[in-house]
């Protein structure tokens, strides 16, 4: 008997609801009859080149169901099985290739925007590294000529303030930008010339190991009134611990405040002025009354509790008590005073100093920086 010509044959059976009349259903069931003796007959022609049957169901109606019966040749499944797995390995290779190349474009984008990024961070970090080391030497030098003459301190504070009270608000001009050098002469700087002295052959070491340029003066006047302040402050620990120098240190690195310079240590890089500020902007501190001193704080954007600070140094607690806004502030740095961290009153004076050193100044954060030596690797030798 020839083999059929098709190698899948699909039967189909179909059942009608019960509400058929008798007749017709009665014809329908002798048709299923025959066609299923069909399929049984082709089923038996071969059965070792016959795969199996796939059924599918599918509901088209309550009153309707409908069955697929699909009869496969071996070689016929096998080609189909091989025709859809290469597709598949072809639709993962191009899935792979294009994931790849995406990502490569996204890279690519990403290194783009953030290399000139990534430039200034290093350039910055370099430029931050060698104003701290250069301002680490400053405070060495600072350090070594203050302690040889401790007297000064007073003197170099005064010569700070003096330098930066003379902001005026309303026109932006002066401040703490080196002028004093220019104004050494004036009545109210008198007794200011050997703390400017000291400072000038201490601006000889430092320029002569700065990489990055003289410093300025204004730079200058303002850290040694900051060295000046961490000498008493270290002075007053010492005195606390009966004179002895260790005990002190340690008290003073302990409970003292030599962490609170962070603002004051980022204002560095000031313009030093060429010509000196107008006269009748600084009061003789020692002569002037209390109502004075406080105008000029206030001129200049500050008020009582500043002049109450004694930045100066100056005997004037007995003229500062008797004023009604300065007392609360003069009695509270007393108490303050004799405690053992004294953190109340130096916290309130390094405020005070930081706020004048940064009046009338943009600072330039680049001063004092330089070009990074490069290394000649033909000059290496391996």
């Amino acid at each position: 008997m020839p083999l059929p010509t098709r190698e899948t044959l699909t039967v189909t059976l179909s059942e009608s609801s019960e509400a058929v009349k008798p007749s017709k259903r009665q014809a329908r069931e002798e048709g299923t009859s025959g066609e299923m003796a069909g399929a049984n007959f082709l089923l038996t022609l071969q059965p070792p080149a016959l795969l199996g049957v796939v059924a599918s169901s599918s509901v088209s109606s309550p009153a309707r169901r409908l069955a697929n019966i699909q009869v496969c040749c071996r070689g016929n499944v096998e080609g189909l099985e091989a025709a859809a797995h290469e597709e598949r390995l072809q639709f993962r290779r191009r899935d792979f290739i294009g994931g790849c190349f995406g990502t490569a474009v996204g890279l690519e984008l990403l290194d783009g925007s953030t290399r000139f990024t990534g430039v200034a961070a290093a350039a910055d970090l370099i430029e931050r590294r060698q104003r701290s080391e250069f301002q680490s030497s400053i405070k060495d030098t600072l350090y070594t000529a203050i302690k040889a003459k401790p007297e000064l301190v007073p003197s170099l504070l005064t010569l700070a303030l003096n330098d930066a009270i003379t902001y005026d608000k309303a026109t932006k001009t002066g401040g703490a930008n080196g002028s004093i050098r220019l104004e050494i002469s004036r009545p109210e700087n008198s007794g200011l010339s050997a703390a400017l002295d000291l400072l000038t052959e201490a601006k000889k070491e430092i320029d002569s190991y700065s990489k990055g340029g003289p410093i300025a003066f204004a730079d200058l006047i303002q850290f040694a009134a900051q060295s000046a302040l961490k000498r008493s402050f270290l002075d007053a620990a010492i005195a606390k611990c009966g004179g002895n120098e260790e005990k002190g240190r340690t008290l003073y690195q302990a409970y003292g405040s030599n962490g609170q310079w962070g603002l004051f240590d980022r204002t560095f890089g000031r313009t030093d002025a060429q010509e000196p500020d107008p006269e009748g902007r600084v009061p003789d501190w020692s002569k002037a009354s209390v109502q004075e001193m406080k105008d000029r704080f206030v001129a200049v954007g500050l008020g009582p509790r500043q002049p109450s600070s004694d930045l100066t140094k100056l005997p004037r607690r007995n003229v500062l008590i008797a004023d009604p806004d300065c007392r609360p502030w003069v009695e509270k740095y007393q108490r303050s005073r004799d405690t053992v961290s004294r953190t109340d009153y130096e916290v309130d004076l390094i405020t005070t100093l930081t706020k004048l050193s940064s009046l009338g100044q943009k600072i330039n954060y680049e001063a004092y920086t330089y070009p990074k030596q490069k290394i000649d690797l033909g000059k290496l030798k391996l």
